[in-house]
């Protein structure tokens, strides 16, 4: 999963970033609101956290800018500012969750992964292909009632590949979905995880669920009937 943080403060960013990734999200940030919009607007981020006072665009512009461009990411705005008039403003531009400062890290790990439950369009809970089952809620993975265990990364590459059953995904389109900006250029980690997800999923199977298409990228597909 990658996640867009858009906040001016540099000890917030810090604790965030590290305590995100440590969770195994990809975590992208911008320190101004221009930065924060053009980067939304670029990348197919899973959530946006965006604090409201920011130099350039204020964070309530860019909220309100993204909504007007279609952009139907989830936002959950982090800020000092807690009165009851100022969140319904914002929940009514189009905020899906609001967290006042100071915070912990914790309760804004619960926020989002309460935002990551929420339906979008359609977003199952339990993915299925062939005899693999996979639990978004519990981040279970099951393959013919076997309980798989992955690390953070396997997870959220597996989800990927499993959200676009049968559909050829790059290097490059695996890479913005699973992997911060920090490991821009490397795209050969997407091999070296592939792998890992392989040795974890299809061996000992007679029926290999990852495809390797040469010279495109992966898939995840279910054998032709």
């Amino acid at each position: 999963m990658r996640l867009l943080l858009i906040e001016d403060e540099p000890k917030v960013v810090d604790f965030v970033v590290r305590g995100l990734r440590a969770e195994g999200w990809a975590v992208d940030f911008a320190l101004d609101g221009t930065e924060g919009l053009a980067r939304a607007t670029e990348v197919p981020y899973d959530i946006i956290v965006l604090d409201l006072m920011l130099p350039g665009l204020t964070g309530s512009e860019v909220l309100r800018l993204l909504r007007a461009r279609g952009v139907e990411v989830a936002v959950l705005i982090l800020t000092a500012r807690d009165g009851t008039g100022d969140k319904v403003d914002h929940f009514e531009a189009g905020a899906d969750d609001y967290l006042t400062k100071p915070f912990a890290f914790e309760e804004l790990l619960v926020r989002i992964k309460a935002l990551m439950r929420r339906p979008k369009t359609v977003s199952p809970q339990i993915l299925k292909i062939d005899d693999l089952e996979i639990d978004r809620l519990a981040q279970r993975v099951r393959r013919g009632g076997r309980n798989i265990s992955l690390t953070g990364k396997e997870y959220s590459l597996l989800v990927y590949l499993a959200s676009n059953p049968g559909r050829i995904l790059t290097r490059t389109m695996i890479m913005d979905h699973v992997w911060d900006e920090s490991f821009q250029g490397l795209t050969n980690i997407v091999d070296v995880y592939v792998r890992h997800l392989r040795s974890k999923l299809d061996d000992g199977q007679q029926v290999k669920l990852i495809q390797t298409v040469r010279g495109m990228g992966y898939c995840l597909k279910a054998p032709d009937k």
